[in-house]
């Protein structure tokens, strides 16, 4: 028999029996629906820290010195270091505004447009725009504020704040973007504003660079990186070898991203572990319906054999119906562990638990979203085809060895 009419038989059998079959392979939905969400929720929140931490986390390096760095001296970072694909420096300032009865605490952060795009906070601008190089360029008094900036500055979440002005220190600035950044309150608004108009109405007399960001590139060692960077900021500043350990550092979230993979890992196969408890049991129901349906067709095997089916031809047609019934299992219980999935997704974003509440931020934050891995489709329905090829081996044996004589003068 060719697979196509060994397939053709298998689910003409399984449809004869569709109550069995289906009781049969409820275990198997089971387990695979529960891989299956477990997969995809994990995914979704590991998706939604690395996104809250920026595109380009992993690739990051933040770089600290006792001794104050300019753009210069990035400059020549960049230049000695290939392995950085850019390194930017930020100008921080700070202001307090008293609006009513109420003051806000604003903590100014002046970077360029490339800084943004590096960090990823230009991929979380809810509403506006973010300033352009012209703009930074020029001293331009604009500014992205944090989201619930609105609130403290306008006097209500869902107020129009984009083109309007905030005042700081008797000057007023344009606000051309909300950011989500994740805050929570009204006490306290990070701002953004081009470098250049930091420096000018914020830092004025101040020496160096607040903060130096560097952005690796695809594939660079990072911990290599790290090293050689403290080293060259040693041979820029001149800083002596005893110094240099306490007096620069770099460092970078990769190592968190490491131990949060881990912790996931971790998480999935003690979940998978549960699961499988579930296909086991799923699987010896296969086989036990499998030696039930043996039982029942002892007279059909002796008729084919009669007709010149040989063992093997017998064992690949129990074991196709196995795997039939077990594909069939892997497939509905894929759809329906998507659905749990959403469902749950669902009903944490119902009860106000969101990415921010997961990562502890609280304030604005995207919603739990399932992940959606086509490896765990495939490994989802490879799982179903193993299961049905083991635990349907013995019945399938067993009918092929049967001797055909018996099998005809079987009632």
């Amino acid at each position: 028999m060719t697979m196509a009419d060994l397939c053709r038989e298998a689910f003409r059998s399984l449809e004869a029996n569709k109550g069995r079959s289906l009781l049969t392979i409820l275990g198997i939905v089971i387990g695979i629906a529960a891989v299956i969400a477990m997969t995809s929720l994990i995914g979704g929140v590991r998706n939604g820290l690395i996104s809250g931490m920026g595109l380009n986390a992993a690739r990051i390096i933040y770089i600290g010195s006792g001794y104050p760095l300019d753009d210069d001296d990035l400059k020549d970072l960049e230049r000695v270091i290939p392995d950085y694909e850019g390194i930017e420096g930020t100008i921080d300032g700070y202001a307090q505004v008293r609006i009513g009865d109420k003051t806000i605490n604003c903590g100014i952060t002046g970077a360029t447009p490339s800084f943004l795009e590096m960090t990823g906070a230009s991929t979380k601008i809810a509403e506006g725009r973010a300033y352009t190089q012209g703009e930074s360029e020029s001293n331009s008094r604009v500014a992205l504020i944090g989201r619930n900036g609105v609130e403290a500055f306008f006097g209500s979440p869902g107020a129009e704040a984009v083109g309007q002005s905030i005042r700081l220190n008797d000057k007023n600035y344009t606000v051309l973007g909300i950011v989500d950044d994740g805050m929570a309150g009204t006490e306290y608004c990070n701002v953004y504003m081009p470098k250049s108009t930091v420096q000018r109405d914020f830092a004025q007399g101040r020496d160096g660079l607040s903060g130096i960001v560097g952005l690796t590139r695809e594939g660079a060692d990072i911990e290599s990186v790290q090293a050689e960077t403290i080293a060259q900021i040693g041979k820029l500043k001149n800083i002596p070898d005893e110094e240099l350990e306490t007096m620069v550092s770099a460092w970078s979230m990769k190592s968190s991203i490491d131990q949060l993979d881990t912790f996931m890992m971790s998480f999935q196969l003690i979940m998978g572990a549960v699961a499988g408890i579930s296909l086991l049991v799923g699987g010896i129901g296969i086989m036990n319906m499998m030696l039930t349906n043996v039982t029942e067709r002892i007279r059909e095997i002796g008729v084919r054999r009669a007709l010149g089916a040989r063992g093997r031809d017998i064992t690949m047609q129990f074991l196709t119906e196995s795997a039939a019934l077990c594909v069939t299992g892997g497939i509905i219980g894929t759809i329906a562990g998507y659905l749990v999935a959403w469902g749950l997704a669902f009903a944490a974003g119902a009860f106000g638990l969101d990415m921010g509440t997961v990562t502890g931020m609280g304030g604005s934050a995207a919603a739990l979203t399932p992940a959606i891995e086509p490896t765990a489709i495939a490994l989802a329905v490879g799982i179903s085809i193993l299961i049905g090829l083991v635990f349907g081996y013995y019945p399938a044996r067993r009918a092929a060895k049967l001797d055909p004589v018996e099998c005809l003068r079987y009632q």
